[in-house]
């Protein structure tokens, strides 16, 4: 989306109401992104802590910790801020422990979060990650998120084949909703989807047992390898694949997130909740785009509250982990495949013309070169595609438009700073 096609927030002038400018649209897309995130990245999370053979206790400790990090970062930095600032835990960072993890003990591993953590709270106050992005081209961040979505809208279209009936569903309610009442798609598509499902048989089986969930500490220890296996990519993981896409989103819909408030205060709560087992809090991607946009609320200074629906959905599951696991787990893959594709579909057009709409054809084509390598899932010293797509469109516009491009970008970016 060009700078002029975009549609920009408002600042914010005043404090606005809750009371005021809550929406059921808002809360539902606030529902959907903590569902996504239940069905999705967090089944990540699980196999790494079964990989590791961690104890029961450490694994309900795990899940307590990055849901009421989650939580309390989304709440609170969506009311401080009135964004919808929606965060999450390190997905590519779990899938990276699942192949590290049971190579350490735990206490060195939980060593190894606080180091990475710390680092990011550096990173974060200090604006450094603020003006390295600032360094590349906005078409490129651009194409990192549209790589970032893109396999969840294909996931969508692929569950209609697989189940036509839930699948297809969601679609149609989706797509008619769309029409007739914009503002409630997503919800139509969830109510449809859900009961067609129910109908159907495709609903897994229920357990209404309540399974409360709480905190354990370790102490963390610190041993050189796990903080070279697993801290330093963990950072560089959760900083390049999950924080720049995230702040990406929030400015391909009009806001202006402060970087350093944002990438600090998230990182500060990853290393709240390090010695409980929190593998890395940062602000989300793939279910913010879900908040951000217009079916959240056409209203953007009211989308915020899907932020706050959102911490409030997580801190709410994160007492009862197990029981809303056990929840999610009977929901049908297609279903959440096809909503999330659905609902994902306004961001990724709208990331695709920031990407392509308009600018030099040469960082267009060092944007093209971030999306196919982001898209690819390529993954090399567990580091995930998103980052090695970053890196290889940044090569591709370098060697296309010169150092001297590059000089100038890094003079803006300390101008700004």
């Amino acid at each position: 989306m060009s700078v002029d096609e975009r549609e920009v927030a408002p600042p914010v002038t005043e404090r606005r109401s809750l009371r005021a400018d809550v929406s059921l649209s808002a809360v539902v897309a606030g529902f959907v992104a903590v569902l996504v995130s239940y069905t999705g990245p967090f089944l990540v999370v699980l196999q790494a802590a079964r990989t590791a053979g961690l104890s029961t206790e450490q694994t309900t400790s795990w899940v307590w910790a990055i849901s009421v990090g989650s939580g309390l970062t989304c709440l609170v930095l969506s009311w401080a801020t009135r964004q919808p600032v929606i965060t999450a835990w390190s997905t590519p960072g779990a899938a990276l422990l699942v192949a590290s993890l049971g190579s350490y003990r735990f206490s060195d591993a939980v060593g190894a979060y606080v180091v990475a953590a710390l680092v990011a709270v550096v990173l974060g106050f200090s604006g450094w990650f603020g003006r390295l992005l600032a360094l590349l081209p906005r078409q490129l961040t651009s194409a990192l998120l549209a790589g970032v979505l893109l396999p969840f809208v294909v996931a969508g279209a692929v569950a209609v084949g697989a189940s036509p009936v839930v699948a297809g569903g969601v679609v149609v309610a989706f797509v008619l909703a769309r029409r007739l009442v914009p503002r409630y798609a997503v919800l139509c598509g969830l109510v449809v989807g859900a009961v067609l499902a129910v109908v159907t048989g495709a609903l897994g089986p229920v357990s209404v047992g309540i399974e409360l969930a709480g905190p354990r500490w370790t102490t963390p220890t610190l041993s050189l390898p796990a903080v070279v296996g697993i801290g330093l990519p963990l950072l560089v993981v959760t900083m390049a694949s999950q924080n720049a896409p995230g702040l990406t989103v929030l400015r391909n819909d009009g806001y202006e997130p402060d970087d350093r408030a944002l990438v600090g205060w998230t990182s500060a709560t990853w290393l709240a909740t390090a010695p409980f087992g929190g593998h890395g809090i940062n602000l989300a991607a793939i279910t913010a785009a879900i908040c951000t946009g217009r079916e959240s609320h056409p209203d953007p200074r009211r989308r915020y509250v899907a932020g706050i629906a959102c911490g409030a959905f997580y801190l709410l599951f994160a007492g009862v982990a197990h029981s809303v696991v056990a929840l999610f787990q009977a929901v049908p893959a297609a279903l959440v495949g096809a909503l999330a594709g659905t609902a994902l579909l306004a961001s990724l057009v709208g990331s695709l013309r920031d990407a392509f709409g308009s600018g030099d054809p040469r960082v267009h084509e060092a944007a093209a070169v971030t999306l196919a390598v982001t898209v690819s899932g390529v993954s090399a010293w567990s580091i995930g595609s998103a980052f090695w797509g970053l890196v290889a469109g940044a090569a591709v516009w370098v060697v296309a438009c010169g150092r001297r491009s590059w000089l100038r970008r890094r003079a803006r970016g300390a101008g700004r700073a």
